[in-house]
C-alpha cells in the first residue's frame, strides 16, 4: 500500500465574489463527454453530443430528458449549461467544487441536489470519491459527475427497457433512480471493505505486521470519508420529502422513504465496521503485548537456567591454591556433569509447572 494518497487539488483564491466558477478539488484532465437520453412511455432516444446547445432541441413538455456531463473541470461547458438552463450562479460554483459535503437545495425551478460516489480499488486498497450533482427541472434531469462511470448502467439499461416503470414516470423518479443506483453501490463497497477487514483480522491472529498496522489505519481513514459522506444523506432525503416545491411527486415519496431504509443500513454497517477496526488496533497491541511477553519468557528461563551454571563455574573458576577439587584427576567431569544435572532438573521442574 503507497504511502501517501493525498492528491494534488486546487483550492479557490481568499475574496472571491459569490457564484465565482472555479474548480476545487483533485485536478483532472481530459475532455468532457455529454450523453443525452430523451424519452417517453413509447419513444426514447440515446445519443452523444458534443455541446450543450445540441440538447436544447430535445427538452419539451413531451418527453423526460436526461442528460449526463462528464468532468465538472471543463468550466466552459460548466457556464454554457448553467445559462441554457437557467442555473444560478451558486449551483454553478457548487457543482465545479467536488469537496461539498452532500445536500439538497430549493429553487424557484428546480432542485439542486449534491451526493458522493464510492469506488473501491481492489488493487491499490484504496476507496475512490467522485462528487455527483444533480439538477431536477420539470421535464428534464441535469446530471454532473467527475469521470465515467459505470454505476448508472442500470438506471440506463431499465430506460432501454420498453416495458420498464421509469419510461412512463417523471424527471423525479429518474433522480430518485440516479440517487438509489449510487445508494446501491455503496453496498458494494461495504462488502468489499468487509471482506479486507476479514482478511487484516486473519493477519491480525496469525502473524500481525507493522504494515498490517498501517492498513488498519488507512481502513479507519476511509471508514471516516464514508461516514462523512452517508450521515448527511439522511437529512438530504428528508428534506426532498419535506420539498414543497411540487417537483417531487407524491408517487415517489415512497420510493424516497425506501431510500432512506437503505441508508440507515448503510449507516449501521459503517458503524460497525469502524467499531471492528478499533478493535482490531486493540488486538494488534495485544498481539504485540503478547509476543513480548513469550520472547521476555524464553530469556527468562534462559537466564534462569544459567543462573546456577554461572554459579558453580564462578566457584571452580577462583583458582585458590588449597581447593582440594583443584587437584582431583575427576573435578572437570564431575563439575561438568552437576551443572548438566543441575540444567535438566530446573528444565523438568518448569515443564512440571507448565511454564514452558
Amino acid at each position: 500500500m503507497s504511502k501517501s494518497r493525498r492528491k494534488k487539488s486546487t483550492r479557490p483564491k481568499p475574496g472571491l465574489p459569490p457564484g465565482a466558477l472555479v474548480r476545487v478539488g483533485e485536478e483532472k484532465t481530459g475532455g468532457v463527454k455529454i450523453t443525452l437520453m430523451s424519452y417517453n412511455a413509447e419513444v426514447l432516444l440515446e445519443k452523444e453530443v458534443e455541446t450543450i446547445p445540441e440538447c436544447l432541441s430535445f427538452v419539451d413538455e413531451q418527453r423526460i430528458a436526461w442528460i449526463n456531463i462528464e468532468g465538472v473541470h471543463q468550466l466552459d461547458t460548466i457556464r454554457r449549461a448553467g445559462e441554457d438552463f437557467d442555473l444560478h450562479p451558486l449551483t454553478l460554483e457548487d457543482i465545479v467544487n467536488t469537496e461539498h459535503r452532500p445536500k439538497m437545495e430549493s429553487y424557484d425551478d428546480y432542485l439542486f441536489v449534491i451526493l458522493k460516489m464510492f469506488r473501491y480499488n481492489e488493487a491499490e486498497h484504496r476507496l475512490e470519491v467522485e462528487q455527483v450533482s444533480l439538477v431536477i427541472k420539470p421535464g428534464l434531469l441535469l446530471s454532473f459527475q467527475e469521470q465515467n462511470g459505470e454505476v448508472f448502467d442500470p438506471v440506463r439499461d431499465r430506460l432501454r427497457a420498453a416495458n420498464g416503470r421509469m419510461r412512463k414516470e417523471g424527471s423525479d423518479y429518474l433522480a430518485y433512480a440516479l440517487m438509489d443506483a449510487i445508494v446501491d453501490h455503496y453496498f458494494v463497497v461495504l462488502e468489499q471493505l468487509g471482506e479486507r477487514i476479514d482478511f487484516l483480522e486473519e493477519e491480525l491472529i496469525s502473524a500481525p505486521e507493522r504494515t498490517t498496522l498501517h492498513e488498519i489505519h488507512e481502513l479507519k481513514r476511509e471508514m471516516i470519508t464514508l461516514r462523512r459522506s452517508v450521515w448527511p444523506l439522511r437529512e438530504l432525503i428528508n428534506s426532498m420529502i419535506r420539498c414543497e416545491s411540487g417537483l417531487i411527486r407524491e408517487s415517489t415519496l415512497l420510493f424516497l422513504r425506501d431510500l432512506y431504509d437503505h441508508i440507515i443500513q448503510i449507516i449501521d454497517t459503517i458503524e460497525t465496521h469502524r467499531d471492528m477496526l478499533s478493535g482490531m488496533v486493540d488486538i494488534y497491541l495485544s498481539s504485540l503485548s503478547n509476543k513480548m511477553n513469550e520472547i521476555m519468557k524464553v530469556l527468562t528461563i534462559i537466564a534462569t537456567i544459567f543462573i546456577p551454571l554461572t554459579f558453580i563455574a564462578g566457584v571452580y573458576g577462583m583458582n585458590f591454591k588449597y581447593m582440594p577439587e583443584l587437584d582431583w584427576s575427576w573435578g572437570y567431569p564431575a563439575v561438568l556433569l552437576l551443572m548438566t544435572a543441575a540444567g535438566v532438573t530446573m528444565l523438568v521442574y518448569f515443564r512440571k509447572k507448565r511454564w514452558i
